[in-house]
């Protein structure tokens, strides 16, 4: 049986020389045509992962749409979509070992979706540790990430008049490009008891965040899956995100005439669709029963690595019968 192939993201396809296949030693037929190596006239190991497996999975549902279309298609969206029927986009998996405010030894105090107690003095362990005063008792967001534009941080500093303008506080962790970084260092600068960064990789920090903050940012312009707003679900701060990729299928929409949904989300990335989300995360915020809900409804989300496995074992399931 030939190995799956997995897409991870819509640049991770690198292409070479014509003369690849021989150098392979493989014959000159596998080289030519749609259902061969050959790409742009050059070699394409990505295309070939996807032509010559029994079925090809990726990290999410929604990412499995994108990608075969032509903006998140990057060129291969055509090769992707011959295979539509075999494709499938299972979500990444969350260690619950680690990541779990029920037993997480980095954070101040222990709590669960059945006594939130412990939030409290997380929030105030976070604003500690970000030199921040506890004083007034503003919503806080968290932000641990990767801080790039793929990521969307460069619509969240370029907002920060509208941001300034907001009751809100905002906590950042993370390492990116200096465009980015140094929009938030002007942000802490201009509110320094509002909004504070640590550019660097912190695990324990990271902890901290998603246990004590009150909401979760997440802007990506693409997020094939996403992993920590799947930890921030667990922990409670609902995630405010850009209606992509992984964040579509595990993130759903607050309805505060229901009292369903897990988050929020916007769908142009760009500052408007950045300042409605907010603007929608304060208002909930502002009905604390409603509030406690939302809380509860993440936190009650699955997102083990068992449910994901289990879902790998009907791929190879499948792709062994078809071998």
């Amino acid at each position: 049986m030939t190995p799956l192939a997995r897409t991870e993201g819509p640049r991770c396809a690198a292409n070479f020389a014509a003369d690849t296949v021989s150098v392979l030693g493989l014959p000159w037929h596998l080289a030519a045509g749609e259902a061969g190596l050959e790409f742009n006239d050059a070699t394409s190991f990505m295309k070939s992962g996807v032509v010559f497996s029994e079925l090809v999975t990726t990290v999410s549902p929604q990412y499995a749409r994108e990608i075969q279309g032509e903006e998140m298609g990057y060129g291969m969206d055509g090769v992707i979509r011959s295979r539509s029927e075999d494709l499938t986009g299972i979500l990444n998996g969350v260690d619950y070992d680690d990541w779990d405010p029920r037993h997480d030894r980095h954070i101040a105090q222990t709590y669960s979706p059945e006594d939130l107690a412990g939030k409290a003095a997380c929030k105030a362990d976070l604003l500690r540790t970000y030199g921040l005063a506890a004083e007034p008792d503003l919503p806080l967001i968290g932000v641990t990430s990767r801080l790039v534009h793929q990521k969307g941080f460069d619509i969240v500093v370029r907002a920060w008049h509208d941001l300034l303008q907001r009751p809100i506080r905002m906590v950042v962790l993370g390492t990116g490009e200096t465009d980015v970084q140094d929009g938030f260092r002007a942000l802490a600068a201009r509110a320094p008891d509002r909004f504070a960064a640590h550019f660097a990789y912190d695990n324990a920090v990271a902890h901290k965040i998603v246990a004590g903050a009150d909401m979760f940012l997440m802007p990506s312009r693409f997020e094939p899956c996403g992993l920590t707003q799947m930890y921030s679900l667990r922990y409670g701060p609902p995630p405010i995100v850009r209606a992509t990729g992984g964040l579509v299928d595990t993130v759903e929409p607050w309805e505060p005439a229901t009292g369903s949904g897990t988050g929020f989300r916007f769908d142009h990335a760009d500052s408007t669709g950045l300042l409605w989300a907010i603007d929608q995360a304060l208002a909930a915020w502002a009905d604390r029963e409603a509030w406690g809900r939302l809380v509860r409804n993440g936190m009650a989300r699955d997102f083990s690595w068992e449910r994901s496995a289990r879902q790998y074992e009907a791929v190879y399931d499948r792709a062994r019968q078809l071998a």
